[in-house]
């Protein structure tokens, strides 16, 4: 599963197509969050299919564990900056309820590739 073959992890797929909905959603955000809030919450999704990718080219499971946990609270730090936004109503009722179990779903998905990798 290693050698760069992230490709083919059903996790990096979706955590990529998480990366676009995050994008459309944020763009609407207030012109005073885009160095705020908009950019963490982008760069922690983006961090978790990155994570993944960087993960799979290790040499060992131990080491590819190792950037699956980063990738994992990487996901924690996207949920948690869904729930700000949802807070401040930068997101829908709706988007806060999807984006949160498709981060949930994802963060579940890391976690079971981690431990089929133990």
């Amino acid at each position: 599963m290693h050698n760069q073959k992230f490709r083919k992890l059903d996790v990096w797929k979706r955590s990529m197509d998480f990366i676009s909905v995050i994008y459309k959603l944020t763009v609407n955000f207030p012109p005073n969050e885009t160095y705020g809030l908009v950019s963490q919450i982008r760069r922690a999704a983006i961090s978790i299919s990155l994570n993944i990718a960087e993960g799979s080219g290790s040499r060992s499971d131990i080491e590819f564990n190792r950037f699956l946990n980063i990738a994992l609270r990487s996901s924690y730090e996207v949920n948690c900056a869904i729930e700000i936004a949802g807070r401040l109503n930068y997101f829908s009722h709706d988007d806060i309820g999807y984006l949160s179990n498709e981060c949930d779903e994802i963060s579940a998905m890391i976690s079971g590739l981690s431990k089929y990798l133990k």
